[in-house]
């Protein structure tokens, strides 16, 4: 079961339910074990879209923009154990799965992610999903904190390379329609 005292997973959750997009919650309880004795984080949810692939997806919740003083936007920051967990999810799933970091920023001013039309309110809440795959994000990310062990895109390879959640479920086709 997702955590749905973590707002960001429970708007990500009403988001694929009104959209009425599979998926599966996973439960987040407990790190996941694997046979040779190691454990992995959990994912979030894994998600099948109307596509040809199917997601294995973990929720990075942002504020949009972040900080009091001064106003950063497409903050991106992962740890490290978040990469390498999801590559592992990747290798335990197979071909047909891939992994994606899908950034729920909670609009809090009058700068947005995406064009209006394509937020998601919940919870009296603004949310934009801009997701992007794991190999893009791995393969532009840069370390932020070593003591943190966390990682981020800079925004101009994040602004490039992230979509829309709605393009990569290939709900943005049914849309236009």
């Amino acid at each position: 079961m997702a955590n749905r005292d973590n707002h960001y997973e429970a708007a990500f959750e009403a988001y694929l339910r009104k959209r009425g997009v599979p998926y599966v919650a996973v439960d987040e309880a407990k790190r996941s074990l694997l046979s040779d004795g190691g454990s992995i984080k959990s994912l979030d949810f894994i998600v099948s879209a109307p596509s040809q692939t199917n997601w294995l997806v973990d929720v990075k919740g942002r504020k949009f923009p972040s900080g009091d003083i001064q106003k950063q936007y497409w903050k991106n920051w992962s740890t490290r154990d978040d990469l390498v967990s999801l590559a592992r999810w990747e290798t335990l799933f197979g071909a047909n799965f891939c992994g994606l970091f899908v950034f729920a920023y909670n609009i809090l001013g009058d700068r947005a992610p995406l064009a209006y039309e394509q937020l998601f309110e919940f919870r009296d809440k603004l949310y934009g999903f801009v997701a992007v795959r794991l190999n893009d994000y791995a393969g532009h990310a840069r370390p932020i904190s070593a003591k943190w062990d966390t990682l981020a895109m800079p925004a101009a390879d994040f602004r490039r390379l992230a979509r829309p959640l709605d393009e990569l479920l290939g709900l943005a086709e049914k849309k236009e329609a």
